[in-house]
């Protein structure tokens, strides 16, 4: 297909949309195989999760070079392919691992002269990406950056710095600034697909236009599908109301933050507004930036870093560590959407937070979006009887 020379635009970042069925992936990874037919190429195949590589990808890989028939040039050794007309590579690597972040071990490939990124939509943090794409930098060759994705919510960072930033309208392909953009659909591949995709497809169309826009056709949301909260509107907080603090602690590279909630039981509703959002704070600073803030009111927080806690008591603030239990997450939640949720219009943290919450299986996600809505549900729980006693007299 044309779209698919763009591939060879020289650009460093490319960015490539689509829907089910429209042969993203394979175009990249046969892409990745002829590149990998010239030297001195180190190809770096990244997913959020790749803990058996053996079993995903790299047949996925070998599923092409078998199809163009080059299986003869490559050998295997572990997550790598070497190609042995060339001496070029492709390496297998999982951004995320059971042992935790690989950033720092990624950042030691040297000589990476282009970086996959597959299901890119499941990087929510950008730092992390800056942190891989910035230590590629081989001099004398050009350095790829291509990023396979189904477009998730408008939030998504991705969408935020590539598109909305730069200007250029979903669905776009073509080359701006720095970087190229290919978009496709299943009706750019219909030839390789089977009638009943097809036929799903149309069903699909004519039954739900906008499911059918964003799953077959590649359309960016304006709120992430299953999202957890979708009782929720903009609006003044509600300052006669008696109102408490919420605060859930980051844990590098996750933020601290700190919400001020009051709950109107009668009309059910909760007002929730932002008090601040910050990275990396020393642990005194943090204690102090919350006791200017909160004074003596009541403060209800996370309970995983006690030291925090500990410190914040000794600085004279009344603080209520949240008590968890097996499925308190789920029942917290629940508690929470038995209310409508009135977020202050200048709290954009949390309104994104909202539009991007989601739960897969029933479970609710930890993608990133949680924390704001963690510290609201730590203040809700913490003000509900609980066993039929309030939670703060269990602590």
């Amino acid at each position: 297909m044309e779209k698919w020379k763009n591939l060879t635009n020289k650009t460093r970042y490319f960015i490539i949309t689509g829907g089910r069925g429209s042969g993203k992936s394979f175009e990249v990874g046969r892409f990745a195989v002829l590149l990998s037919h010239y030297p001195n190429e180190r190809i770096l195949y990244t997913r959020q999760t790749m803990t058996s590589a053996h079993l995903s990808v790299i047949p996925e890989i070998q599923e092409k070079i078998n199809f163009m028939n080059v299986a003869h040039n490559f050998e295997q050794s572990g997550n790598k392919l070497t190609n042995t007309y060339s001496g070029s590579e492709i390496i297998f690597k999982g951004l995320q691992t059971s042992s935790g972040d690989q950033t720092a071990n990624l950042k030691s490939l040297t000589s990476v002269t282009c970086w996959v990124l597959d299901e890119g939509e499941e990087l929510t943090d950008e730092s992390k990406f800056d942190k891989i794409d910035l230590s590629f930098r081989k001099k004398g060759s050009q350095t790829r950056i291509i990023i396979i994705l189904n477009p998730t919510s408008k939030a998504h960072w991705i969408y935020k710095r590539f598109f909305e930033d730069k200007g250029v309208p979903e669905g776009f392909t073509g080359q701006a600034d720095d970087t190229t953009y290919i978009h496709t659909s299943y009706l750019d591949n219909i030839k390789n697909l089977d009638e009943s995709f097809i036929e799903r497809a149309n069903q699909m169309k004519a039954e739900n236009p906008e499911k059918y826009q964003h799953i077959m056709m590649g359309g960016w949301l304006d709120k992430s599908e299953g999202v957890i909260y979708k009782n929720w509107k903009f609006g003044e907080f509600e300052n006669t109301l008696p109102f408490y603090f919420g605060c859930d602690y980051g844990f590098n590279p996750d933020p601290d933050v700190l919400v001020r909630v009051a709950v109107d039981n009668k009309r059910k509703l909760i007002y929730v507004k932002e008090e601040f959002k910050a990275n990396e704070l020393p642990a005194t600073d943090l204690v102090q930036r919350i006791k200017s803030i909160v004074g003596r009111e009541v403060l209800h927080a996370e309970s995983a870093d006690q030291r925090i806690n500990d410190m914040l008591k000794r600085a004279w603030v009344r603080v209520y560590p949240t008590v968890k239990y097996p499925n308190s997450v789920e029942d917290g939640i629940r508690m929470v959407q038995d209310f409508t949720i009135v977020v202050s219009p200048e709290s954009k943290g949390i309104a994104k937070e909202l539009n991007n919450y989601v739960e897969k299986n029933g479970k609710p996600l930890s993608n990133g979006y949680d924390h704001f809505l963690d510290a609201i549900r730590y203040v809700i729980m913490g003000i509900t009887k609980v066993n039929k006693q309030p939670i703060s007299r269990l602590i």
